[in-house]
């Protein structure tokens, strides 16, 4: 008889644009369905599903606000209803907290609203999250939580956005020692400077930054989306199992 293989699950906040989309088709190459989050644009979250789709594999977008924790049990009640209804499961494998925001301001001038938004977005919103998913996330599986290469290097201006990245990876190894009962891997995957539309696209569309990014980097050029894509990818790959409770940084060598 013909054996059923099973493809991989994986959930990806702010996956209708910037890495979270490119992670999301690099994933779908590799043979894994994709379950991602918009909080607004829902005409590019259906994008990404049909292109996904294209490539024979599943797919399904959901609105979710990280900032409103409020809703993540009625989420995680969506999210549920969606694995049984598409893929007659009730579990999913990968976690990727990925969505995020920017907010560029010196230190001196960060404001209590910044600073808050940039709370909820990438620490209090990702912690809280994984928390109501995790008993969909199946024995075995792994969450990535995204981080940047902000918190090893320092430019100035993006002191809220790196405190909370730097805490994102003390809660990854926290994640990874609470979570290994269940054989469930945490890591860290943190980019470094992209050409996205992230921050207004100012990597990918000031030249000036675009050189210093690039003359900073030992590959001698800024990242592209198809980096970061194919980290995230190598990262779940099923060879990759015993890394855990890692920061891997992708940055082509930045501020070595």
């Amino acid at each position: 008889m013909p054996v059923t293989v099973i493809s991989p699950i994986a959930l990806i906040t702010g996956g209708n644009r910037g890495l979270g989309r490119n992670a999301a088709l690099a994933l779908a190459r590799q043979g894994t369905d994709v379950i991602l989050t918009y909080r607004s644009h829902a005409d590019e979250a259906r994008a990404v599903v049909s292109a996904i789709e294209a490539l024979g594999r599943r797919a399904v977008a959901l609105p979710l606000d990280l900032t409103d924790i409020g809703c993540f049990a009625a989420f995680a009640d969506t999210v549920r209803q969606a694995l049984a209804s598409h893929w007659q499961r009730d579990d999913f494998d990968f976690l990727l907290n990925n969505a995020g925001s920017g907010a560029h301001a010196s230190f001196a001038d960060t404001t209590p609203a910044q600073f808050d938004l940039m709370s909820a977005v990438h620490l209090k919103g990702p912690f809280f999250l994984t928390q109501a998913l995790l008993p969909l996330i199946a024995d075995g599986g792994r969450i990535l939580n995204v981080s940047s290469g902000l918190a090893r290097f320092t430019l100035p201006g993006y002191a809220a956005y790196a405190m909370m990245k730097g805490g994102i990876e003390v809660l990854t190894r926290y994640q990874a020692k609470e979570l290994g009962a269940r054989g469930i891997r945490v890591n860290t995957l943190a980019p470094g400077a992209i050409e996205t539309d992230f921050g207004g696209g100012a990597v990918r569309d000031n030249h000036a930054l675009n050189a210093l990014v690039a003359g900073t980097t030992a590959l001698g050029r800024a990242g592209l989306p198809d980096d970061i894509g194919g980290a995230v990818a190598a990262l779940l790959a099923p060879g990759s199992g015993w890394i855990n409770a890692q920061r891997v940084e992708a940055s082509g060598g930045m501020f070595l």
